[in-house]
């Protein structure tokens, strides 16, 4: 079996034209689930690429992943741990250095592994205030454990990597005496042994009473499949969710002290979290189910995320991974941002992190019966939410008070209907008539000069995000700005606010002409 046209994949990131109003977010053309009464909007981006995942677009049945698992790489400064994650996810995400400490930021992504997709977190070394000569040797040991705590706490598996090169020291058997308390799987990696030496001096850390050490090298990609195969191993099996009845997960995203929790309330009518002026106060992800106009509802409400920092701001650097797993197993994030303090880069991080997951998305400008206003007031802070939010300019924004409760009724209705986008599908037929009608409109030009480009048709494979396939005469040949033209007309003829659209193009292999068919035959006869 040959092997197939690698095929092109063009990110949606939402077409230009798209206003904030109902009409142009949620614009039909296509069959879908007329939204329940009294329902709000919420909506979802993501990005598809080609990936060590290979190419989703095989033919074979949709794929349906539960929340995929959780893992922590743990250890102290300086271990290598960013080294291996760079190696896992193939892009270098993570600042490399010699000094301690260096991983300032949390650093996740997806990879895979014998058939199992799973997330890593890149944690900062367990030692925070190493470098402080004034820290007392009692308080940084009650720093270490009380963040591999909450590194046992938050992940499904650990990846704890020790240093083979400097040998077993007090941090690591710090470390050590929390994992030996976890029901959770550990897995013991010896980074640096590049060597038979080296892997041998791996065999003192037997005394951590972790398991066998596995000697690897992160620099050296030397050992790190066996690392990776014990980790798998550890996995629970897989399990495809139920699907038989419609149940819309919406998570509940953003800084802390943002009102998160204050929603949630109001949406539930209790005080089903505890609310507090001081950020962090939801330690712990909430799941609460309702019933809203006959349907199954989920709202996961998260930990808040805060600027990075020292020790305050490493702690919750581990509620980041609750917010992966929230957005994980959501459908739709509501991200709220506070009107008082405005736009932050924060802000703008957690709306990539649901765009990395391809879920839908809605912007909740929350506090806004606090603002005062004129005439103008509206429209300019929706224009500075559009400038600061332009990689999701399809997102509805919706301008709440969860305090006062003022369009808090919309905020469910808004999620369902972005749901109902990303499930829409567009028949094979009027895809094909849509596609001939974009192509004479604006044809197509190729990247390389003298060559022709040729669009044959197109088919929608995939929902939750919508994937549109285009075959070509060579799909290499299509420039990005074609596939972002193809995306704009599809949201202005279909609607698919609030949730990414993603196109690829594909070659498909041109039949030799009849001419040239026969003059091969006369060679062969």
């Amino acid at each position: 079996m040959g092997l197939r046209p690698k095929p092109a994949f063009f990110c949606a990131f939402g077409g230009f034209a798209v206003k904030s109003t109902e009409k142009k977010f949620f614009g039909g053309g296509c069959a879908t689930r007329p939204p329940p009464t009294g329902s709000s909007i919420s909506p979802t981006f993501g990005i598809m690429a080609q990936s060590i995942h290979g190419d989703p677009l095989d033919g074979s049945p949709e794929r349906t992943v539960m929340t995929k698992p959780i893992v922590a790489l743990v250890g102290r400064p300086n271990v290598g741990k960013s080294t291996f994650f760079n190696r896992l996810i193939g892009e270098r995400r993570a600042i490399v250095e010699d000094m301690p400490g260096t991983t300032r930021d949390r650093i996740y992504g997806d990879t895979f592994w014998n058939g199992r997709d799973f997330t890593v977190v890149d944690t900062a070394g367990l030692l925070f205030g190493g470098d402080d000569p004034n820290l007392p040797v009692a308080e940084m040991s009650r720093r270490t454990r009380e963040q591999a705590n909450l590194a046992i706490e938050e992940a499904d598996a650990v990846i704890f990597m020790v240093d083979g090169r400097e040998g077993m020291t007090a941090a690591d058997n710090e470390v050590a005496d929390v994992l030996r308390g976890t029901s959770k799987p550990v897995v013991l990696a010896v980074n640096k042994c590049d060597s038979v030496e080296r892997n041998l001096d791996a065999v003192e850390f037997y005394a951590l009473n972790l398991g066998e050490p596995i000697p690897m090298s992160a620099f050296h990609s030397l050992g790190t499949g066996d690392v990776l195969d014990r980790l798998v191993e550890a996995f629970p099996p897989y399990q495809a969710p139920d699907d038989t009845e419609r149940h819309l997960h919406i998570a509940i995203v953003g800084r802390p002290n943002v009102g998160k929790s204050s929603l949630l309330n109001k949406l539930l009518g209790q005080e089903r979290s505890v609310v507090s002026a001081i950020p962090g106060t939801t330690r712990d992800s909430i799941d609460t189910e309702i019933t809203f106009h006959g349907e199954r509802v989920t709202l996961i409400d998260t930990a808040g995320i805060r600027r990075s920092g020292r020790i305050e701001q490493g702690i919750e650097k581990y509620s980041v991974m609750r917010t992966l797993r929230a957005i994980e197993r959501c459908d739709v994030a509501l991200l709220l941002i506070d009107a008082e303090e405005g736009i932050t880069a924060q802000d703008t991080h957690i709306a990539g992190m649901v765009l990395d997951a391809k879920k839908g998305i809605a912007i909740l400008v929350n506090k806004w019966d606090v603002i005062e206003k004129d005439n103008e007031t509206f429209q300019e802070y929706e224009d500075q939410v559009r400038q600061a939010f332009k990689f999701i300019d399809y997102a509805p924004v919706l301008f709440i008070s969860a305090l006062s409760g003022q369009r808090v009724s919309r905020v469910i209705q808004l999620a369902q209907e972005i749901y109902d986008q990303r499930q829409k599908r567009v028949p094979t037929g009027e895809l094909n008539n849509f596609l001939r009608q974009a192509v004479l409109d604006q044809p197509p030009m190729a990247v390389r000069k003298g060559a022709h480009l040729r669009l044959y048709y197109a088919v929608q494979p995939q929902i939750e995000p919508p994937v549109f396939l285009f075959f070509a005469n060579d799909g290499d040949l299509v420039h990005w700005s074609y596939g972002r033209y193809l995306e704009n007309r599809l949201r202005d003829r279909y609607g698919f606010g609030g949730t990414p659209i993603v196109i690829v193009f594909r070659s498909r292999e041109e039949k030799a002409e009849p001419a040239k068919r026969g003059r091969r035959r006369k060679q062969e006869d």
